[in-house]
């Protein structure tokens, strides 16, 4: 695959401080990606599980790795259709915010969170890099 942001025009995709600015935001993507997937995973399994020991929820978990080698590589078409699969996860965590307590309520959050931040970075790298691809 390419280098990350590495087909972009200099010009449009420099900011003030030399920094690639689609790099920045496909390696934003990719860290709240991984980021909910250990979230997915501790909560369903660890920290506030449905069931005691653990849930089947943690399932929830292997969508998010099918994108994961595509973010990774900052793969355009990746970012695109995982930016709208994303919404998934920002849904439940609204839904659980609202209905559950306690630590699951925080949690809830901060999938809310990590799915909202995942959602701009990759939306920002896939505008970014539009005609470019």
């Amino acid at each position: 695959g390419q280098a990350l942001g590495g087909n972009c025009a200099q010009a449009r995709c420099m900011n003030g401080a030399g920094l690639r600015v689609p790099n920045v935001a496909a390696n934003v993507a990719a860290a709240s990606l991984i980021a909910l997937i250990f979230l997915c995973l501790a909560w369903e399994l660890v920290l506030a599980p449905l069931r005691p020991g653990g849930s089947l929820m943690a399932l929830k978990t292997l969508p998010l790795l099918v994108p994961l080698f595509g973010v990774l590589r900052a793969q355009r078409y990746t970012l695109q259709w995982s930016s709208m699969f994303i919404l998934l996860y920002f849904a439940e965590g609204v839904m659980r915010a609202w209905s559950d307590t306690g630590l699951s309520r925080h949690l809830a959050l901060a999938e809310i969170l990590l799915s909202s931040v995942y959602f701009a970075a990759a939306v920002s790298y896939a505008r970014l890099t539009r005609g470019n691809q």
